[in-house]
This record gives structure tokens, sequence and C-alpha cells, in this order.
């Protein structure tokens, strides 16, 4: 996310269409590796990632056989983060995730499953509604930029809150994912 909250890196990539086996997987880990680094710094440590596999991001199997210190120090990854990497694959081992399915299930259902991994957080799970699976009203409540955004587009006195956002953007469905898109734009636009 740079600096006025607009999403870039991990999930912002995607372009439309079918994604391909392993994609939802891929994602999920390209976002434990890039959460709160810039887009340079996330780059460079999943570029190691994926040098440390052979050039392919590692399988379930292979987060959970490498040793943890290992992983950590080879790639420059924190401890917590080798924590998520290990509970996104432990969830989709046992199935508790199941990746492959996703569109079966309404957004809310993907949530909470995706929140169940430890290092995945509501807002993570947004994105990866918004730009992995391309789904058209997802409205990312938690985001700064949204809520900065809409502070600015309709003069407000403060930003609106989680549940003041959602209740102005009842007039934006089924389209609130867009609605996002044109909010975070809009503050490369906007006077600082």
């Amino acid at each position: 996310m740079d600096e006025d909250g607009v999403p870039e890196g991990e999930f912002a990539h995607r372009a439309s269409g079918e994604s391909p086996p392993g994609a939802n997987y891929t994602a999920l880990v390209r976002s434990i590796v890039g959460q709160q680094l810039s887009t340079r710094s996330a780059q460079a440590i999943y570029g190691r990632l994926l040098a440390r596999f052979g050039g392919q991001p590692p399988s379930t199997e292979q987060i959970l056989h490498d040793d943890p210190d290992e992983l950590r120090v080879a790639v420059g990854l924190s401890h917590a983060k080798v924590r998520y990497l290990r509970s996104l694959a432990e969830h989709l081992v046992s199935g508790e995730l199941d990746l492959e399915n996703l569109d079966e299930l309404t957004d809310d259902e993907i949530v909470a499953r995706l929140v169940a991994v430890k290092g995945i957080g509501e807002w993570s799970a947004h994105m990866f509604l918004m730009f992995q699976l391309a789904r058209p009203d997802v409205l990312a409540v938690g985001d700064l930029g949204i809520r900065r955004a809409v502070e600015r587009a309709y003069a407000l006195p403060g930003m609106p809150s989680p549940a003041e956002l959602t209740a102005l953007a009842e007039p934006w469905r089924p389209y609130r994912t867009a609605a996002c898109l044109v909010l975070w734009n809009s503050l490369h636009n906007a006077p600082v």
C-alpha cells in the first residue's frame, strides 16, 4: 500500500480472467510476505522465497517441512511471517481452507475462512476478494485510503468509521469494488 493507502503489489497486479491452478495460494503467500513492507522490499523478499524453492512459490509441504529459522534467515522474513505462512499451509493441508472451490462461496464465507488463518486479516481478505477473485461488490471498510477518499469526496469533517462508510456506501451496491477503485484513484488527483 502506498502512502495514500492505495493497494499496490500483491493483489493489484491481477489481470481479469480465469486464475490458473494455485494462483489463489500464490496470491496469499505474496500477501503474507508483503505485509507492512514497501513494494520494493516485498518484491525482494518474495524473490528470495522463490529462489529458495527453485524459482517457484513453495508448496504447502515445502513450507511445513522447511526449518522455520532457516527459512526466516534465508529469505529475510520475520518470525511472525514464517508462522503465518505455516498457518496458511496447515489450513490448506488440513482441508480447513479450500482455495480451489472459492467460487461456490459468498464473499462473507470467504472472508471468514481466510481470517481463520493466522496473519490474514479482514483487509487482506478484502483485497483478495477484489483483486484476486475480481468480486464486484466488496467494500474495504478497514482501508484508510478508502476512508480518506470518502472524507474528501463527501467533504466530511473527519474520516468515516467503518460503520459510517458501510451506510454511506449502500447506494454503491452491487459495484462497491468499482467505487473503491475510483476512490483510491481519486487520492492521486486530490490536492494535498
